[in-house]
């Protein structure tokens, strides 16, 4: 899954929504950019996402920034969506599933790697 080679940060405004992934090294790179395109993007989300989706390659971190028109159900106070800002829409694009060669999956310093989980007691 792309969770295994990205990080992902959101963010909203309106009726749009960005996506940002960011990989550890080049060969991650340059694998999602030939595998994670706009239109597969769009197709991932579906009737989710009514607009345009545009992709902008960000080379010098190693990101692709992916903006999506009509994302989010008119947004804030219009959308009748359990998450209308669009926050938990980077987490649904990490489980997208893409192929990439042998070396770059098992080179990847994502891989396996989840945060832990806190069991602290509170209070």
């Amino acid at each position: 899954m792309l969770r295994d080679l990205c990080g992902v940060r959101s963010g909203d405004k309106g009726d749009r929504s960005d996506l940002t992934l960011f990989v550890d090294d080049q060969a991650a790179y340059d694998a999602i950019c030939a595998t994670v395109t706009a239109d597969r993007v769009a197709a991932h989300f579906g009737h989710m996402v009514n607009g345009q989706v545009a992709r902008y390659e960000v080379p010098n971190v190693w990101a692709l920034k992916f903006v999506m028109e009509g994302a989010l159900d008119g947004g804030g106070p219009r959308s009748l969506r359990s998450d209308n800002l669009g926050k938990t829409l980077g987490a649904a694009l990490l489980r997208l599933r893409i192929e990439v060669p042998d070396e770059v999956a098992a080179s990847s310093a994502r891989r396996g790697r989840r945060a832990p989980i806190d069991r602290t007691p509170i209070g």
